[in-house]
């Protein structure tokens, strides 16, 4: 008896250290944002069981635990679809073997399976390996605390007594958890793509594009003309202390549009709170402009070397990603190419929906460039919205222009080269659907040659027509 209760302490003790240093060298610095009813009720489906291990979740569970949050739940997940997952995490550790957060799923996986040593062990090579990931010591803990039936869900422990400081740092570490677990236990359809990709030029190897709701990153690859991009990696990032799309300078909002890597500034030019390297973007884009909205300095760029990553609402509105994550993508970023699209949630759709999306937009491109060769000028001011505008052109000026400029023309030579494609977030757009074109314009005439990178916006009208909304460089 004696034994078992020195034991017992011994677990204690080092539980209750445990928690009180992750929640000290916890990074966040402001009150996290509360989250959503929504949110609230994904947090409940994607809880760690601790006490009961091997216990699965039901849809009808999930409901059931809506009024009980003191029971403890598991990934949501049986035992043969914890078995895929665990496949799924093993095959990225094959690949990787740096996944840190394939290391910290695959422990909690093992945990629910039952082998709590096992899961312990595993988190135990973790902490060693990354140090400052301070969500893994805090799993760590809560499992050691389990053994005894005293945590009830992550950093939820009797032995630790939760002050409003305290709490507002472990509630950061959980939506850390809660927003990696998602991503793992609820991925895309591998049959689908994304829709804001509609076309990658042969001069855009990779593509960028940030999903807010699930602070993921992922990495698309061009695969040839006429297919979909192809999915590399994906990574859990942090965006904006405040939720929704930013507006002002200082809002702390992530700003949601299509928007391309402009630079890259090395970790010797930087204070330590960038990490290992920042991408500055091009936010604000034209569009952004073109609706009033204020700031810049939005980056992709790393974490401050104390923490291996931030909770998921934590910067000033850059999207942040862990120092090893970025490193591992860092070459794949071509400033001056690489498109990086944020959006509230990503649009995947089957392949048939993106073909012809992609089609409509085609023929709408090249019907307004034969146009424009014919010197019909009013055939080829019909591809223009009535709220178009170009620097301080509106459309009426625009025709005006236009007009005076074809009766110079004899003949007129257009072509379109390096051409992609990038639906435009709804969200963003005022819930109208809109497309970036992005292409690299040849122009001849007999008093004129000429070559320029351009950039049109188009939105579709009632009549399902492309209009172009914006024109310029």
């Amino acid at each position: 008896m004696a034994v078992l209760y020195r034991k017992s302490f011994i677990f204690i003790c080092i539980a209750i250290l445990m928690l009180l240093a992750v929640v000290s060298q916890s990074q966040t610095q402001v009150e996290t944002p509360s989250l959503s009813e929504s949110k609230a009720t994904q947090n409940r489906a994607v809880k760690v069981a601790l006490a009961k291990p091997a216990s699965s979740l039901t849809s009808e569970r999930v409901q059931k635990t809506a009024a009980h949050t003191d029971d403890v739940t598991a990934l949501g997940l049986n035992d043969e679809e914890l078995q895929a997952l665990r496949n799924r995490l093993n095959q990225r550790l094959l690949a990787d073997q740096e996944d840190y957060e394939a290391s910290l799923l695959n422990s909690m996986v093992t945990f629910q399976l039952g082998d709590t040593e096992s899961a312990i062990d595993e988190l135990t090579l973790l902490s060693q390996r990354a140090p400052a990931f301070h969500l893994a010591h805090l799993v760590r803990a809560d499992f050691l605390a389990a053994q005894l039936g005293s945590t009830t869900d992550i950093g939820h422990s009797k032995l630790l007594v939760e002050t409003k400081a305290v709490d507002e740092k472990l509630e950061a570490l959980r939506h850390e958890a809660q927003m990696r677990i998602l991503a793992n236990v609820e991925p895309h359809a591998e049959d689908k793509v994304p829709l804001q990709l509609l076309n990658l030029s042969n001069k855009i190897q990779t593509a960028l594009v940030v999903d807010k709701s699930r602070h993921r990153i992922y990495v698309f690859q061009r695969e040839s003309t006429n297919a979909p991009a192809k999915l590399l990696r994906d990574f859990y990032v942090s965006t904006g202390r405040k939720q929704g799309n930013k507006k002002v300078e200082g809002d702390l909002r992530t700003p949601e549009g299509v928007y391309f890597i402009t630079s890259e500034i090395p970790d010797n030019e930087l204070p330590e709170k960038y990490g290992i390297g920042a991408f500055p973007t091009n936010y604000p884009n034209a569009l952004d402009r073109k609706l009033g909205k204020t700031g810049d300095g939005i980056w992709l760029h790393g974490t401050d070397r104390i923490y291996y990553s931030r909770p998921p609402l934590d910067s000033e509105g850059c999207v942040v990603l862990s120092n090893i994550d970025l490193q591992k993508i860092r070459h794949l970023i071509n400033p001056g190419q690489t498109p990086m699209i944020i959006t509230d949630k990503i649009e995947w759709v089957d392949e048939k929906q993106w073909n012809q999306v992609r089609s409509q937009v085609l023929k709408s491109i090249e019907r307004w460039r034969l146009d424009w060769e014919s010197l019909d000028v009013d055939r080829y001011l019909s591809h223009y919205a009535d709220d178009f505008w170009s620097g301080n052109h509106d459309i009426h000026s625009w025709r005006q222009y236009k007009s005076r400029v074809a009766k110079q023309k004899t003949y007129q030579k257009i072509g379109l080269g390096e051409l992609s494609l990038f639906y435009y977030p709804e969200q963003a757009s005022s819930g109208k659907p809109m497309v970036v074109a992005r292409f690299v314009q040849k122009y001849q005439s007999n008093n004129y040659k000429g070559e320029v990178r351009k950039r049109i916006y188009l939105g579709k009208e009632k009549d399902s027509s492309w209009r172009i909304l914006y024109e310029g460089r």
